[in-house]
């Protein structure tokens, strides 16, 4: 009996989202960053497969804070040697790295588990508009929230070779690909 349930290749497929952070409050958007990087979006969630997706963020200099956090705000770092702690202000990190309020605010929203990490990796940051060659990878973009009309997760699937043990012949292949 096969432990593959439904078609997982479609569920757990990742796609790209993008996000312009220009006038949105950093906390906000952190929190659906980190939700879209768990896979809680997606109809199946399951907590033990990371089956979250990949996420670019643009603009994020012109990110805003709420209350007087622009004031108050400080980001710490510690060189574990006696008296190696430095401080950062919130405006100064915001011209020299505003790449990392984000980052720092999305992995504080993220479970502290192994997959952190794994889940940090599939966040790219840009300061400005431009994304290079990752923008041709973008599926969906949350300034609309729809997906292109010629997006056919099926023929990806189908597509896609099937990694099978030795000795095991994909008996599927006869079936799809008469067409």
């Amino acid at each position: 009996m096969s432990q593959a349930v439904g078609n997982t290749a479609l569920a757990y497929a990742r796609a790209w989202h993008q996000v312009d952070a220009t006038d949105r409050i950093l906390g906000k958007l952190a929190e659906k960053i980190a939700l879209v990087l768990m896979g809680k979006h997606k109809p199946i969630y399951n907590p033990a497969v990371d089956s979250g997706d990949y996420v670019i963020i643009t603009n994020c200099k012109k990110i805003r804070v709420s209350g007087r956090k622009d004031e108050q705000l400080v980001y710490r770092k510690h060189s574990m040697y006696p008296g190696g702690l430095k401080e950062t202000p919130y405006q100064d990190m915001m011209r020299k790295k505003p790449e990392e309020i984000i980052r720092h605010a999305v992995s504080g929203m993220l479970p502290k588990n192994k997959l952190r990490d794994r889940r940090l990796e599939r966040l790219r940051i840009f300061p400005g508009d431009e994304t290079g060659v990752l923008g041709a990878n973008v599926l969906r973009s949350w300034s609309d929230g729809t997906l292109p009309k010629d997006w056919n997760p099926q023929q990806l699937v189908r597509d896609s070779q099937r990694i099978l043990p030795a000795g095991m012949v994909d008996k599927s292949v006869k079936f799809t690909r008469k067409a």
